[in-house]
């Protein structure tokens, strides 16, 4: 059976390229703060950053970014309050879901949820801290993946404080 989607060309071992999508939709540029992060922690990272208008768009133009080699993607969400927008972040999700099955490759994605804080402040935090976070993460995936297994099973979360591990006690 003939795949259906391109091969992907090599690139040097030493080099590997981030796809960040982001939307005109969001209230905080969070794709920046993930780029910042990115040169703060390597230099062996190329970014290939892409902007398009919302949720339903990201798909598509992460697909873009996979054919055209990348080695990971951020993919960068603003949800509001309404269900419609929760019903397209959800399609959108499901749709970044088979690209990382089809394509082998991480898609992380950095979506904020307007209604996960109360106030302006606090959402503005969480975008922030949830790109750097998530940009972290990024830069260990493609550089030393094997760190990742020590923080299993802690709780950690993007954005927002840590929950810790279970205890069973």
């Amino acid at each position: 059976m003939t795949s259906l989607l391109p091969p992907v060309k090599p690139r040097p071992r030493d080099r590997y390229r981030i796809g960040i999508v982001d939307t005109t939709f969001a209230r905080v540029d969070m794709a920046q703060v993930a780029i910042e992060e990115i040169r703060r922690l390597s230099a062996r990272a190329e970014i290939v950053r892409r902007t398009v208008p919302g949720v339903k768009d990201t798909p598509a133009e992460a697909r873009r970014l996979l054919d055209e080699g990348c080695d990971i993607l951020m993919v960068f969400g603003w949800v509001s309050r309404s269900q419609i927008d929760k019903t397209c972040a959800h399609e959108a999700c499901q749709a970044l879901m088979l690209l990382r099955v089809f394509y082998g490759r991480h898609i992380v994605e950095v979506f904020v949820h307007e209604d996960e804080a109360e106030d302006e402040k606090a959402l503005y935090q969480i975008a922030i801290n949830r790109a750097r976070e998530h940009a972290q993460n990024v830069v260990l995936l493609m550089e030393r993946p094997h760190e990742l297994t020590r923080f299993a099973g802690k709780g950690l979360r993007q954005g927002v404080p840590d929950v810790g591990p279970l205890r069973g006690e």
